[in-house]
């Protein structure tokens, strides 16, 4: 796949830990001056404002979970299909897609011996199944690819467990999507992984496996934190660890699904569009709200209030919630194929997807000229403390687009400080989310939205000494 979550992260990650921003060079030009006021406006209209919060409530606490081939997120796209069309975007259509419907079933880890004990645990996505009497082997704990490879022949007819400490996501989450072919590579008859985020309260973290197209393939699970410290534990004491493990994890026959695709007309350039966008599936623990639910309900808001405000921008906002980006990134791929020949007139791609903190600034990936005029506008959002910019940005669901048409594409830079603890575990729930952090998500990316859609010239062109309209 052109990008996953890993690569993505790595991809925002990498500008941020080397400290790179982009500054605006220049005073600020004179075509910015008449939208101090539209950006005013929309801050405080999205303060004040309670309609996306009300959503989202209802989003997770109606739908729950949203993982693809299940009622929930079938359902979740009817009833956002409603909504948005009472809203009255012109128009919205549902754009179908076939996505992959992997079932977890019932599943169960015990320690065998040296003592009986029942650990928590989660099957990763698309992990094939045991055999129904379970998988009993003994246990071989290694902390990096490397010291699987030293120990090969101790890891033959081994459950191998990666007990490696989360640094961050881009570092440790190749355990999680390779570790099972590096695993199976080696003899073993599955594999464990540390959960990929810090000490969460024995909480485990599920997300993708990917196995060598032509490996064997072995089941695949996730434990805690601190379950896999305490048999590391037992394996430094010398203690033999015995464990069986059990999954009935199945891969069904594709499932229906769509994309959401909704337009807010231009008024002059309507062929012009710019995209937000965000995915509604998410996995089967917790309610994915953080893990993206509240993503797109922010880009739903974004054009909404625009809207409400009489805000109309020259080109087309288009908000796209995507389906399939946890496990197969199809929704990414049916949008580029579908609207393959109108790529050419897509200004800019936005996508939220790291969760819905309060928001610094954004990340851009583009031109010298995309980074200059998008750290302009972003100094309109100084009141709110989101003015910074960092220079990747991008995302899993907008890269496939933006890699056919050289789109430039920017993401929301946000305090992510607890995203990872919660990350595709039980925990993603509403109760994690502070409604003031997400209203000024939604004035971070309504303002750059609508400033971008309105310049005189699409971004990255030539703008000095144009005006705006009034």
């Amino acid at each position: 796949m052109p990008l996953n979550r890993r690569q993505f992260v790595a991809t925002v990650a990498g500008g941020a830990l080397a400290g790179q921003a982009v500054r605006a060079q220049f005073p600020a030009p004179a075509w910015l001056e008449a939208y101090r006021e539209p950006a005013a406006l929309i801050v405080s209209g999205a303060l004040a404002d309670r309609v996306a919060w009300n959503r989202l409530t209802e989003l997770a606490d109606t739908f729950g979970h949203r993982m693809c081939g299940s009622p929930g997120l079938e359902n979740a796209i009817g009833w956002i299909t409603a909504q948005m069309r009472g809203d009255g975007f012109d128009p919205v259509r549902t754009e179908p897609v076939k996505v992959p419907h992997w079932a977890r079933g019932a599943e169960s880890l015990e320690v065998v011996t040296p003592q009986p004990l029942r650990l928590p645990m989660l099957g990763l996505g698309n992990s094939v199944a045991t055999p129904p009497e379970g998988i009993e082997a003994g246990l071989l704990v290694v902390s990096s690819f490397a010291e699987l490879d030293r120990r090969r022949e101790e890891a033959r007819d081994r459950i191998v467990l990666f007990n490696v400490a989360f640094t961050d996501y881009v570092s440790t989450v190749l355990y999680r999507t390779d570790g099972a072919t590096q695993a199976a590579a080696a003899g073993a008859v599955a594999v464990l992984v540390r959960s990929i985020g810090p000490p969460g309260l024995r909480t485990v973290h599920t997300g993708a496996v990917r196995y060598a197209p032509n490996g064997r393939r072995i089941p695949a699970a996730a434990i805690s934190v601190e379950d896999a410290r305490r048999l590391q534990r037992m394996a430094d004491r010398g203690q033999h660890v015995t464990l069986r493990l059990r999954m009935s994890a199945q891969m069904l026959p594709d499932a229906d699904s769509a994309n959401i695709v909704a337009d807010l007309r231009g008024r002059e350039r309507p062929q012009e569009i710019v995209v937000v966008g965000a995915h509604l599936d998410s996995w089967d623990v917790g309610d994915g709200v953080s893990d993206d639910g509240g993503g797109c309900v922010v880009v739903w808001e974004v054009a909404r209030l625009l809207k409400q405000l009489d805000l109309r921008p020259r080109r087309t906002v288009r908000v796209v919630l995507f389906t399939n980006e946890e496990n197969g990134l199809r929704g990414a791929y049916n949008y580029r194929d579908v609207h393959r020949e109108e790529l050419h007139d897509h200004v800019l791609l936005l996508e939220t997807d790291m969760g819905i903190g309060a928001p610094v600034g954004f990340g851009v990936s583009g031109n010298d000229l995309v980074r200059q005029q998008v750290s302009t506008i972003a100094s309109l959002l100084r009141p709110i403390g989101a003015a910074g910019v960092q220079l990747t940005g991008g995302g899993a669901d907008i890269r496939p687009s933006s890699l056919v048409a050289g789109i430039p594409m920017i993401s929301p830079d946000v305090n992510a400080s607890d995203y990872f603890v919660i990350h595709h575990t039980e925990a993603d729930t509403i109760d994690r989310v502070a409604p003031e952090h997400m209203a000024k998500h939604i004035a971070a990316l309504a303002v750059m939205t609508y400033v971008v859609a309105d310049m005189p010239h699409r971004l990255g062109s030539p703008l000095e000494g144009m005006l705006p309209s009034q």
